[in-house]
């Protein structure tokens, strides 16, 4: 609810003053009647500049696992042998995982 900072501050006297009537009524002038809009629904409908990559491929060099790497068991990241943690039933995890 929007506050008006300039308008003069009511006394806790005054507070007390408000019938129930007048509350009900201040509380449905201040509900919106506006239909809550599902976010997908609009967010499928933006389009981005630049976003429409279906043409578009990748030219990544990609390079086969080193002897000095492995692949954690848990998280199937490649890391480097330093980050070894532990080694279980011949599952190799990374130090993030363990």
């Amino acid at each position: 609810m929007a506050t008006d900072y300039d308008a003069p501050r009511r006394d806790e006297v005054d507070l007390g003053e408000d019938s129930l009537e007048e509350l009900k009524s201040r509380r449905a002038d201040s509900q919106s009647g506006a239909v809550d809009v599902d976010e997908v629904e609009v967010a499928e409908s933006f389009e981005l500049p630049g976003a429409d990559l279906a043409d578009e491929e990748l030219t990544v060099k990609v390079l086969p696992m080193q002897t000095d790497e492995f692949r954690c068991a848990r998280c199937f990241l490649v890391h480097h042998r330093s980050q070894l943690a532990t080694e279980r039933n011949g599952e190799l995890i990374c130090r993030e995982c363990a």
